[in-house]
């Protein structure tokens, strides 16, 4: 195992053991961090904890089956924790999610969790959101709208994931690459996102949504709060 894989197993592993306790419904995200949060709670289930979890995409439920970690509907259920990665995390707490393309499920799991937890590695905190883009989840119909939409109303240079065939999110939606730059106010700019027509979703995560970020240091697991120097 690399160390960097090394370190998402630390700090997927240690959300699961802090925040997970039997009898929980979980919310678990997707992607390379969050993938070791499955591991542990499909470890936790094979020891005997009673847990179910919400998944946040086809993949995620996938690992789910294979780990044999009971799954249940989303369908507006009270989740007890979300465990999700994040692609930045920036000094307010405010995310930029949705590299892996899951960004409307993950913030609707993170919307519905009583408590949201976000495990990352020391690169992904910054001062500001804006050096990785931003995703932006559209209908396919509207894509080309939408592109020119946001270049011209922000300056940005977007781009459509995916070759040929384009990529399309479990929804069966299309995604924009959006770059910014340093973004100030990240709810305010995906409220204007989202006043597009035709957008479904923004990887912008406001910061009232996190409770807990948790980071893989060498000498181990960090837990930030919001005091914590950053």
């Amino acid at each position: 195992m690399s160390a960097a894989d090394d370190s998402k197993r630390a700090v997927g592993f240690a959300a699961v053991d802090r925040y997970v306790r039997s009898g929980m419904c979980v919310g678990l995200g997707t992607g390379t961090t969050a993938h070791w949060a499955i591991e542990r709670a499909g470890e936790r289930v094979a020891a005997g904890d009673a847990l179910t979890a919400v998944a946040t995409s086809h993949a995620t439920e996938a690992l789910c089956r294979e780990r044999g970690i009971p799954l249940v509907p989303f369908a507006g259920r009270e989740i007890d924790v979300a465990i999700d990665g994040a692609d930045e995390v920036a000094g307010d707490w405010s995310l930029t999610k949705g590299g892996g393309g899951a960004l409307f499920r993950e913030k609707a799991v993170a919307l519905a969790a009583r408590t949201f937890v976000v495990i990352v590695t020391p690169e992904k905190l910054v001062k500001r959101l804006g050096a990785f883009r931003t995703p932006v989840e559209v209908v396919p119909f509207a894509v080309e709208y939408v592109e020119r939409a946001i270049a011209s109303a922000f300056g940005a240079q977007v781009v459509r994931r995916g070759g040929d065939p384009p990529f399309l999110t479990d929804n069966g939606n299309a995604i924009l690459d959006c770059a910014f730059g340093a973004i100030g106010d990240p709810a305010a700019l995906d409220g204007e996102l989202r006043g597009i027509h035709g957008v479904v979703a923004t990887g912008l995560f406001s910061n009232d949504l996190t409770d807990a970020v948790l980071v893989a240091e060498p000498d181990g697991v960090r837990e930030l709060t919001r005091r914590s120097p950053r």
